[in-house]
């Protein structure tokens, strides 16, 4: 086989095992608007990939952190990006808007 050839399959097969990965998340929706989480209660199973689509459709900068998880991604205003966690065990993990911290959720994992 040529060079080429088993760099090409060599990249078809990452790009699969990518996929195939990809497809045992579970994705969530998070709205920060000034303050307020929506929604403040996640429910995910245990054992899967999280992956939390946040937006922040308020007027200033918004924050989500969580020590427990060890994330945090700041978002502009009107800005869109994603949080992905790792499979996690069964229990409660909290998280807030760094810039608003009354603004506090959980991730439930059952």
């Amino acid at each position: 086989m040529k060079l080429r050839s088993k760099a090409a399959l060599a990249g078809l097969l990452a790009a699969a095992a990518m996929a195939a990965h990809a497809d045992d998340a579970v994705t969530v929706k998070l709205d920060m608007a000034d303050g307020k989480l929506t929604p403040a209660r996640i429910e995910v199973p245990a054992g899967k990939r999280i992956r939390i689509e946040v937006s922040n459709s308020g007027k200033g900068a918004a924050e989500f952190e969580s020590v427990e998880l060890r994330k945090e991604k700041v978002l502009a205003p009107g800005a869109n990006s994603v949080v992905v966690i790792a499979p996690q065990t069964p229990g409660e993990y909290k998280f807030f808007d760094d810039f608003h911290q009354s603004a506090r959720g959980v991730i439930v994992v059952k």
